[in-house]
C-alpha cells in the first residue's frame, strides 16, 4: 500500500508517528511511506531581496529539520520511505501529490479543533480532507 504521511514537525506529527508504532500492522514492511513536508513560501515582495539559491537553501534547510526526527523514526522501524519537499500551501500541495502519485492512503495528524473553530479557522487537515480522493486517516 502506497502511505502519504504529510508532516509539519508539530507535536500532532509527533502524536501520528507514536499512534502508527502502536500498530504494527502498517509498520510490518508491506508499505511505502512517503513523507511529505510543505514549506510556506516567502511572500514575493521579500522573496524578490533574495538570490534564487539562498532562497532553495532556506527552503531546504527548513524541510531537514521537519525531515531529520523522521528519518530517525523510518529507520528506527526499518521503513521504505520516501521523503519529498515542497513549497506553497499544505493542503493544495498535499493534495495535488496525494492524487498525483495515486496514493492508497493518507495519514495525517490534526489538532483536533471542535466544528465551530474548524469552520472559522480551518485546518490543513479538514482541507487536505476536502480536496482529496484518497482515504484520509486522522490521527488526533
Amino acid at each position: 500500500m502506497k502511505i502519504l504521511l504529510p508532516v509539519d514537525g508539530s507535536a500532532y506529527t509527533k502524536r501520528m508517528l507514536a499512534w502508527l508504532t502502536t500498530h504494527e500492522e502498517w509498520l510490518s514492511g508491506a508499505h511505502e511511506f512517503t513523507v511529505l513536508t510543505v514549506v510556506p513560501l516567502i511572500p514575493p515582495h521579500a522573496a524578490s531581496m533574495f538570490p534564487a539559491e539562498q532562497l532553495k537553501t532556506y527552503y531546504d534547510d527548513m524541510a531537514e529539520g521537519i525531515f531529520k526526527p523522521i528519518r530517525k523514526f523510518t529507520a528506527k522501524h526499518d521503513l521504505a520511505t520516501n521523503y519529498v519537499a515542497k513549497t506553497g500551501h499544505a493542503p493544495e500541495v498535499s493534495s495535488k501529490l496525494a492524487d498525483k502519485g495515486k496514493f492508497d492512503l493518507i495519514i495525517m495528524g490534526s489538532h483536533g479543533h471542535s466544528n465551530l473553530m474548524n469552520l472559522v479557522t480551518g485546518s490543513v487537515a479538514t482541507q487536505v480532507l476536502a480536496r482529496c480522493k484518497a482515504p484520509v486517516l486522522l490521527v488526533r
